[in-house]
């Protein structure tokens, strides 16, 4: 199976320092299947455990959060016009923006657990997730419509 780098580090360290081939092989699995992959899932119940807390940690409100905070960090947009100037919700959108990642990524994120404790965590955070997006789009939106008419009416 393909592994990324940290996987491979992580065997090497571990079998360096004297864990047995079969245990570090085993690390090596769970850190190999902790990325959303369809050809490369997770096998072993440790590793479905990993795969779901790193996935939780990114759904609900705190997974937008981060989001939110992260694409500040790299200085991208909350969102994107289109051609005619209205504000896009990330569903069709190729540029990047908060709404796109929201659209690509965690809106996708629901319906990928593999342990019934981690289904039932991200079902939780689902609806949060959702209202929140809802919410901040209607604002947006409303806001942007809003602003735009009253410039329209003074350049006018």
């Amino acid at each position: 199976m393909p592994c990324s780098i940290g996987g491979e580090k992580a065997y090497q360290y571990l079998v360096e320092i004297g864990w047995k081939e079969k245990m570090a092989l085993d690390v090596k699995n769970c850190i190999c299947t902790h990325r959303f992959r369809k050809n490369n899932q997770p096998q072993s119940i440790e590793a479905k455990i990993l795969f779901d807390a790193d996935k939780i940690d990114v759904s609900g409100t705190l997974g937008i959060a981060r989001t939110l905070f992260y694409k500040g960090q790299i200085s991208e947009p909350l969102y994107t016009l289109d051609n005619e100037g209205m504000v896009l919700d990330g569903k069709n959108d190729i540029a990047p923006s908060f709404f796109q990642e929201y659209k690509y990524k965690l809106e996708k994120l629901y319906g990928n657990f593999y342990t019934k404790r981690g289904n039932a965590i991200a079902q939780e955070r689902q609806i949060s997730a959702v209202d929140f997006y809802n919410s901040m789009l209607r604002e947006v939106q409303d806001s942007y419509e809003f602003g735009k008419k009253l410039l329209d009416n003074k350049v006018k």
